[in-house]
């Protein structure tokens, strides 16, 4: 499948800025970038690897007080859409360096306030079915509200309030499946199928191969999804971090098939 991805913002600022932006597709397995260009005036860039090799962070340096960013790429998936029914989750002992830390509770998402809940729910599941059966049961039990949470919200009110948008279904797929003792983390992603269009938050989980992209909002799929970052929750794929108080005077994310 192919994507055409089209994002605009225009920020205003109290001061001359520096920002970090996550929003370039990445060159990464699954997916190649046939065309990019990106546009921020006369900002300074410097680029910085993403977390395990995912994707690039950019540092802009901002002279003025206004940001006005245009960024543009074709990419064509080529991941398929497994099922994850046949996937089988690795021995504890076994899980290699780059998946371990992702079994670790993080800033938001306390798996470890799970542990008890998903073994009675989910404990008679193993691998790749308990994951999807987590996926199905979040995507059941939520509902998906636009301004419902904020950045503050945490995996246990989302848990309480059944309700939020898709980096609180990423928390609470990543914190049950980590309660389950299987590699979970949080992706930035672009899919044509997200509705309202917008930066989307994704999950991705380490079984018996690799990692493996799963939308618990049942938006999306692997094979449509053109992956940009992952991180341990939402505070490190975040699309845009300011050092000065930010005002959004607009912004726009598109994504069609091409």
């Amino acid at each position: 499948m192919r994507v055409s991805i089209d994002v605009q913002m225009h920020y205003s600022f109290t001061e001359p800025n520096t920002v970090a932006l996550v929003l370039e597709a990445a060159r990464t397995e699954g997916q190649t970038v046939l065309s990019e260009s990106m546009d921020l005036g006369d900002a300074e860039l410097h680029r910085i690897e993403g977390d395990c090799g995912v994707g690039q962070r950019i540092w802009a340096r901002i002279p003025g007080q206004e940001m006005r960013l245009s960024y543009r790429s074709e990419v064509e998936i080529t991941r398929p859409a497994l099922a994850l029914d046949g996937l089988e989750a690795l021995p504890l002992h076994l899980i290699p360096s780059e998946p371990a830390p992702y079994i670790r509770p993080s800033r938001y998402c306390q798996s470890d306030k799970f542990v008890a809940f998903v073994n009675k729910r989910f404990g008679h599941l193993a691998g790749g079915r308990k994951v999807a059966a987590i996926r199905d049961w979040i995507e059941a039990e939520l509902s998906y509200v636009p301004g419902s949470s904020d950045s503050d919200t945490n995996v246990l009110e989302t848990f309480a309030g059944r309700e939020g948008v898709c980096r609180d279904y990423v928390h609470l797929f990543c914190a049950m499946v980590r309660a389950a003792q299987i590699p979970a983390r949080a992706a930035a992603a672009y899919g044509p199928d997200v509705t309202p269009q917008d930066f989307h938050a994704v999950g991705q989980v380490w079984l018996e191969d690799g990692w493996h992209l799963v939308d618990p909002t049942g938006m999306c799929q692997a094979d449509s999804l053109a992956l940009i970052a992952v991180g341990r929750d939402a505070y490190d794929i975040a699309f845009m971090e300011s050092q000065a108080p930010a005002t959004l005077l607009s912004q726009s994310v598109s994504v069609v098939r091409a």
